[in-house]
């Protein structure tokens, strides 16, 4: 059964940083890309950053020159460094693990984690 646990997030104040991770397991052979997401109550889920496993990123306007994503290819783990935090980016983040090749899993499949809260308040 493959899983992505999310941690890192937490209570900071604008203009600080954060550090979140998402590692993944389960007899893991591959993962194509690895995508960080976030979601607001009440609205939709919208993308923040995505890494390739040849390491290419993409960000989203709202992030960009702020938050940097990174992956550990060796430890299918995935990190979000998210500096000059604003109110706005205030959510939950969901990491996701696009076109995974598992042991015992048939062709490729999408996984998401649970999901860790970010709070950016004075």
């Amino acid at each position: 059964q493959v899983q992505l646990v999310e941690s890192g997030g937490g209570l900071v104040q604008p203009g600080g940083s954060l550090r979140l991770s998402c590692a993944a397991s389960g007899n893991i052979v591959s993962i194509t890309a690895m995508k960080w997401f976030r979601q607001e109550p009440g609205k939709q889920r919208e993308w923040v950053a995505t890494i390739t496993n040849s390491g290419s990123t993409n960000y989203a306007d709202s992030v960009k020159g702020r938050f940097t994503i990174s992956r550990d290819n060796t430890k299918n783990t995935v990190y979000l460094q998210m500096n000059s935090l604003k109110p706005e980016d205030t959510a939950d983040y969901y990491c996701n693990a696009q076109r995974v090749r598992a042991l015992g899993r048939i062709g490729l499949n999408d996984y998401w984690g649970q999901g860790t809260q970010v709070t950016v308040s004075s």
